[in-house]
């Protein structure tokens, strides 16, 4: 038998896709609005949620039969504020530009509806294997959706990826800039990660519902 049982291994791949919690739940918006312009700025932010969610949620699930039902919520926020405050040092230790530009977006990890969801939703009835796979699975699928509308805001807004000129220079008009291509600007600003987010929501709804049709 494997690592994983059929039942714990959808834990993980139900939210990538199926049960995304940005694209299907629509949670976690806001982070996914702001911080989404860098490529770079993206992978730091899934990756920390990752850390948070999938230790938090095996913190609360070892310790979810002695917490007082009237304190639980106080409880889950310490627990992921204490996450968030060895998050936030590690990137100002070792990462101290990026920590700069990502700054208070870190700090309201603490409020992410989609962490606290799953404190609530499944780590307080679950053990601690199953409770972190459900915090990898749900993490890594907010985070998959940071990156690719980190990406295409990146790669259309500046021409760049991580900052690596992939397009040409535009200065020079080297690259496709030497056809007449320009930056889209707008792709820089949140409005255009709102409509981006809802690109994703309407192929993935679309898709989901031709499966549905399907089978």
């Amino acid at each position: 038998m494997g690592l994983l049982s059929k039942k714990d291994a959808k834990l993980i791949t139900d939210p990538l896709a199926d049960n995304n919690p940005i694209t299907i739940q629509v949670l976690g918006i806001c982070s996914a609005l702001a911080i989404t312009a860098e490529l770079k700025a993206s992978i730091v932010m899934a990756i920390s949620v990752v850390f948070v969610l999938a230790i938090g949620n095996v913190v609360i699930s070892l310790i979810r039969n002695i917490i007082p039902s009237k304190i639980r919520i106080i409880v889950q926020l310490i627990v992921v504020a204490t996450l968030v405050i060895i998050v936030d040092q590690v990137l100002k230790a070792f990462a101290y530009e990026l920590s700069k530009t990502l700054s208070v977006f870190v700090g309201l990890i603490i409020t992410n509806c989609i962490i606290m969801g799953r404190f609530e939703a499944f780590a307080l009835a679950n053990g601690p294997w199953r409770s972190f796979l459900d915090g990898i699975g749900n993490s890594a699928g907010y985070g998959i959706i940071l990156i690719i509308v980190g990406f295409f805001r990146e790669l259309l807004g500046s021409g760049t990826l991580l900052g690596i000129k992939v397009l040409g220079d535009p200065i020079e008009k080297t690259g496709v800039y030497a056809y007449g291509y320009e930056n889209n600007g707008f792709m820089l600003l949140a409005p255009m990660a709102l409509i981006t987010i809802g690109i994703i929501i309407w192929v993935q709804r679309s898709r989901n519902t031709a499966l549905i049709e399907h089978n």
